[in-house]
This record gives C-alpha cells, sequence and structure tokens, in this order.
C-alpha cells in the first residue's frame, strides 16, 4: 500500500512537475465515474471544464495549483454553474448561479480545479444527506449507513479518495457531523473566519460558516489560510493569527485542561456506551500525552432552553430564506413542493413575530457568555465530547417523515451550541462503532482558538493509524 499523499503533498508533487495538473484531474474524474455511481456524492459534475482549467497555461502559479477539489452544492456559489441546494423547487427551474462567492474566489486564487458539486439535504436544514431531489448519498465505509450531513456529499467523496478536500459549511454540526461518520477531519472555524459574500453577510445568524472537510489536519489548516480573512462589509471578524494556521500543527503545547463531557445533558436522552467507549478511549489518550482531564463542562449547555430556541431560529431561518429564494428567481416557491421536514420549519418559522425572534437572541447572547465562562473565567483550554450522541444511523432512519426529527434532535446533543457561541469545534476520528461505521469526537476550543485545536489535533493524528486503516478502505472500495 502506498503513502496517502494529501493536498498539500499532492501539491508538491506539481510543483516538482512529477504529475501535471490535466493527469491529476483525469485521474480524480475517473475516479469519480467509477465510484459516484455507488455513493452518489457528485449531483452536478464540471468534468470539462474542469479539464480545459486544467490544460490552461496561465493557471495560477499558486500553492495548490492544479489540485483537484468538490464544492458543496449550499452557499460558495460558482457563476454559471447549478446551485440548488439540495432542493427539488430549485433543481426543477435548474437554478444557475450568477457569480463568484468569494470562497469560491479564494480556492481558484490558490489554484484549486473544482470537478463538480455536492450532495446536500434539502436547504442544509438536517444532519443526513438523504433529499428527494437527488437521492441519498451513501457511506463509502458502509453503504447501508449515512454519510451524515449536512456537508454529506463531500464527506462521502473525501473518505472515498475522489478528492483529497472538499467544502462544506456548519451550521448545528454539518462539517463536523460527517467528517464523525466518514472518518475525517472536520473543523468548524470561529464565527466570522471565513466570509460568506458577497451573496451573504450572514446566514443563520452568523451561526453558520464554511470550510473543507479533509483526511488529513494540516490540509484542514492550510485550507483555513486559503480561506480565513476580512472581505468588504462581513459583519463578523474573527481574531487574526498572525504566524498562519499550517504552523500551528508543529506547536509545541503546554499541559492543558481539558474538561470531558461524555454523555447528553437534554432530559429524556440517555447516554451511549457506544459514543462514551470512543470519547473514553480519547480522553486516556490525552491524559497519556500529559495532558489532564476532568469530568467537566458548561453548566450552561445543561439549559433545557436551548433545543426549542434553536429549532425556532431555525425555522425563521427557514422561512426568511423561502421568501428569499422567491425573490431570487422571481418565481415564487410552492411550499408544498418542499420536504416534510422544511415544511414543518417553514410552517413554524411563519408564525414567530419579531418580538419572539428578538427574545432569541437575547437568549443566545447570554447563553454565549455562559457557555464561553468556562474557558475564560474556569480556565480550560479545551472541551471534549463525542461529536454525536448516537451511533451511526443507516439511510431513512434520520430521514423518516414521522420520527426523522426526533432522532436528529436525540442524536445532534453537542455540535449546534457552538455555532450559536462562534467557537470553533473540530471532529476527529477515533473509532468504530458495533456496524464497522467510522466514529468521532470533538474538541472546543475558546473563541478564536483554531491554532491550539490544530495543534492538539496534530498530536492525535500521530498516535493513531486512522489514515492507514482509510486507505484500505478507499483501495476496496475501487476493487469493486
Amino acid at each position: 500500500m502506498s503513502k496517502y499523499k494529501d493536498a498539500l503533498e499532492t501539491a508538491e508533487d506539481l510543483a516538482a512537475q512529477r504529475i501535471s495538473a490535466k493527469e491529476l484531474v483525469e485521474s480524480a474524474i475517473k475516479d469519480a465515474e467509477r465510484i459516484n455511481p455507488i455513493i452518489n456524492a457528485i449531483v452536478h459534475e464540471r468534468f470539462e471544464k474542469a479539464l480545459t482549467e486544467a490544460a490552461d497555461p496561465n493557471l495560477s502559479a499558486t500553492q495548490f495549483r492544479g489540485v483537484p477539489i468538490l464544492i458543496k452544492d449550499l452557499g460558495a456559489e460558482m457563476e454559471g454553474e447549478p446551485h440548488t441546494q439540495g432542493a427539488q423547487v430549485l433543481k426543477e427551474i435548474s437554478y444557475v448561479a450568477t457569480r463568484d462567492s468569494y470562497i469560491y474566489k479564494r480556492l481558484r486564487k490558490a489554484g484549486f480545479i473544482a470537478i463538480g458539486r455536492t450532495n446536500c439535504p434539502e436547504f442544509g436544514t438536517t444532519m443526513t444527506t438523504e433529499p428527494l431531489a437527488f437521492g441519498p448519498t451513501l457511506n463509502p465505509w458502509n453503504t447501508q449507513f449515512s454519510s451524515g450531513g449536512s456537508s454529506g456529499g463531500s464527506a462521502a467523496a473525501v473518505a472515498a479518495g475522489v478528492v483529497t478536500v472538499a467544502h462544506g459549511n456548519d451550521g448545528g454540526g454539518s462539517i463536523r457531523i460527517p467528517a464523525s461518520l466518514c472518518g475525517l477531519v472536520g473543523l468548524k472555524p470561529t464565527r466570522g473566519r471565513v466570509s460568506l459574500g458577497p451573496q451573504e453577510a450572514e446566514h443563520w445568524g452568523g451561526a453558520s460558516v464554511d470550510h473543507v472537510l479533509t483526511v488529513t489536519v494540516r490540509d484542514s489548516a492550510a485550507l483555513l489560510d486559503v480561506l480565513a480573512g476580512y472581505e468588504t462589509g462581513d459583519p463578523y471578524v474573527a481574531p487574526r493569527h498572525e504566524s498562519g494556521f499550517l504552523s500551528s500543527t508543529d506547536q509545541r503545547l503546554p499541559k492543558l485542561k481539558i474538561g470531558l463531557l461524555d454523555r447528553p445533558l437534554m432530559p429524556n436522552v440517555s447516554p451511549d456506551p457506544q459514543c462514551a467507549r470512543v470519547v473514553a478511549q480519547a480522553a486516556r489518550l490525552l491524559e497519556e500525552m500529559g495532558h489532564t482531564v476532568e469530568i467537566n463542562h458548561p453548566r450552561a449547555l445543561e439549559d433545557e432552553r436551548f433545543p426549542t430556541n434553536f429549532v425556532d431560529f431555525v425555522s425563521a431561518m427557514v422561512a426568511a430564506d423561502v421568501a428569499l429564494w422567491s425573490a431570487k428567481t422571481q418565481i415564487e416557491i410552492d411550499v408544498t413542493k418542499l420536504e416534510p421536514t422544511n415544511q414543518f420549519y417553514y410552517a413554524v418559522g411563519t408564525e414567530i413575530r419579531a418580538p419572539r425572534y428578538l427574545e432569541i437572541l437575547s437568549y443566545f447572547g447570554d447563553f454565549r457568555r455562559d457557555v464561553l465562562a468556562f474557558w475564560d473565567e474556569d480556565g480550560y483550554d479545551l472541551l471534549l465530547t463525542p461529536t454525536l450522541a448516537r451511533p451511526p444511523a443507516r439511510v431513512g432512519y434520520l430521514s423518516d417523515p414521522i420520527e426523522g426529527t426526533a432522532r436528529v434532535l436525540e442524536t445532534l446533543q453537542f455540535t449546534a451550541q457552538f455555532n450559536i457561541t462562534g467557537q470553533p469545534a473540530i471532529s476527529l476520528p477515533m473509532g468504530f462503532s458495533e456496524d464497522g461505521v467510522p466514529m468521532g469526537i470533538q474538541l472546543v476550543a475558546n473563541y478564536g482558538r483554531e491554532d491550539l485545536l490544530f495543534a492538539i489535533a496534530s498530536r492525535i493524528e500521530e498516535a493513531n493509524s486512522w489514515i492507514n486503516t482509510l486507505q484500505l478502505m478507499q483501495e476496496q472500495l475501487r476493487s469493486h
């Protein structure tokens, strides 16, 4: 088995002319054509355009010149490319983006070549990628299981080895969840780290942020160096990290104080032994590295009002999105064509008036301050949790039109809180479920401290052989 080459090493091969951009893109397209019929990760191909870009002698001579990438079909608009957000109503009118997002411009400037756009749930509002518009994306580790969501198409494609890196975004766990289920590195950056402009100033009130899914920690850090930075009119600006995030992966660490939360805190949600097992494994590893791990967590995470406020918040955003898309397309969105979950969110959202919405924002402000006190006042460096409160789910379990929403809320116990606080959080692979599907752990740092997450994640990566396990799965998948 040859050594796995991530985006950084692939870029080094390109710079040394050991391979050409055209050859690399051709190889990615070949893998996509062979593997995508199995996992259904790519919903909009741009193979011919990618080959033309790879052969362009004026291709940007920058760090990632010629490295193939996939872009999630939610946000990250690409001028002239389909932009359907997993929605049947946008697919039916063949909506095409009219300008490039800042994210895509930065990726192009860095030299990446997009070979397509990836599958996502309708409007990104759930944690499994099973849209009626395009069908489910299957987990390459076991195709009976969900790849997660909402960045499930991107995660499945990276895990399957089609590309080394793919774009995603995270409004309640949508990078970290598929990273956990597909055995990848998934960082949700600090609020304001990556611009959503020029199409959007903010999404979901600043709770949603963009980044990528990768196999290696250093790729995630290097891509944040590419994507991070203020753009004109951004409403939030994250604290600057002057030396660059890639350098953080080699950062020497002091002895860290780490809080451990290994069980759900909401009423009537029981602990799961498989999730507790993987987080205990991570805790032992961190202790072996010399860090202090204590069973403790921010008390604000126990607030029973959070789920209701978050659901009402998302519902208001869905109602607003329907109105915005109707205005953008100049076609009134037929709400009856939305999937059942989004019809529910829309119905709730249209009943929320300004006083209730402002009440939610006020609550989130108090919640944010109370949670961050764990870092700022109690002196903790990190919080360790499972990424998910339940083991990986089979396709159909979380999208069930009757029970699906309740099952999602039961599983989604540890991620959405940190979208509201704006803190950076990372999911890392840490074992398998009893069904042989990856399970991840989450580490949360203080506001603006992605550097600390990259440093500790690199040490965890060095301590296990996860990449070799992933590569074996990829080779088995290619042999089918």
